[in-house]
């Protein structure tokens, strides 16, 4: 071997090793928020639908209710599958009037974390309204940390209004006690209001402990935070307008323990296993 042909293959060696380091890596497991299947839930009842998940190669989920079962008969169903229940959302009003109630429920259904995902109020969700959150936030975490969990809040878009040099959502951090709450990042409800999710990431790397994957229809515009959008527009990973590699590279940065695929879409039966050949690329 000459020393040019050895040269030559050293720096394409070196390439490749380069270009191996700043691949982006799925570092957390990736999971499924149930809330995906909620019209199979009621039309095929939970033993099918769950079913579903397993057949889909899912070893995580993340609950939004159980149907009309007591706790302890779904985790046995969830046990049976060979499904791990990491987290739940529970509604607003029972932190606020009962979180003992929803640490007793988080418990029997195995969960280490438990959280919401809508807290807005009647009026606008002001700076006087984030502190109140704040306030009880900070006090449902304490009770549920004393029984184990870890208590979390699923970001929907409204909390992005300017605040100051930052946002509702930085004041929301600011007040909130790291030992006692934790965030979820949905990506599209970051993007959705005009922001972005990889440098939101980046920003409160130790906050976040879940993300929501979803991502956006193309030509869908941006920059509205009123919370709301048409479930039409959630679409498989990578085919949206999403920076998707940008965002799992800061995710590998972050305290993001699982990821859980949310499609709230008509045909999410069809796109979640499009979503999961995806997201095989960042597998390592």
């Amino acid at each position: 071997m000459t020393r040019a042909t050895f040269t030559t293959l050293l720096i394409a060696t070196l390439a490749l090793a380069t270009h191996a380091e700043d691949k982006p890596t799925l570092k957390a497991p990736v999971g499924l928020q149930l809330y995906s299947l909620r019209t199979l839930f009621q039309a095929e009842g939970p033993a099918k639908t769950l079913d579903r998940v397993k057949a889909m190669g899912f070893k995580h989920v993340e609950l939004a209710g159980t149907y009309g079962m007591p706790p302890e008969k779904f985790k046995a169903m969830l046990d049976e599958r060979g499904l791990e229940p990491v987290s739940g959302h529970f509604s607003w009003d029972r932190f606020k009037k009962d979180p003992e109630g929803v640490a007793k429920e988080a418990k029997a259904l195995g969960l280490k974390y438990a959280g919401t995902a809508w807290v807005k109020g009647a009026g606008a969700f002001d700076e006087a309204y984030t502190r109140e959150v704040a306030t009880i936030f900070n006090k449902a975490g304490k009770v549920l940390a004393d029984n184990g969990i870890k208590f979390f809040y699923h970001i929907h878009g409204y909390e992005f209004a300017p605040h100051g040099d930052g946002t509702l959502f930085d004041l929301l951090v600011k007040e909130t006690d790291p030992n006692l709450v934790a965030y979820e990042m949905d990506i599209l409800w970051v993007f959705f209001p005009g922001h972005d999710p990889a440098k939101l990431l980046a920003k409160h790397s130790d906050r976040f402990v879940f993300t929501h994957l979803k991502d956006l229809k193309k030509g869908v515009l941006t920059g509205d935070q009123s919370g709301k959008t048409d479930v039409r527009n959630d679409v498989p990973l990578g085919t949206g307008q999403i920076d998707y590699p940008a965002l799992i590279k800061a995710a590998e940065k972050s305290a993001v323990k699982y990821h859980f695929i949310e499609d709230e879409s008509p045909t999410v039966v069809d796109q979640i296993p499009q979503t999961l050949e995806y997201l095989k690329q960042f597998q390592k």
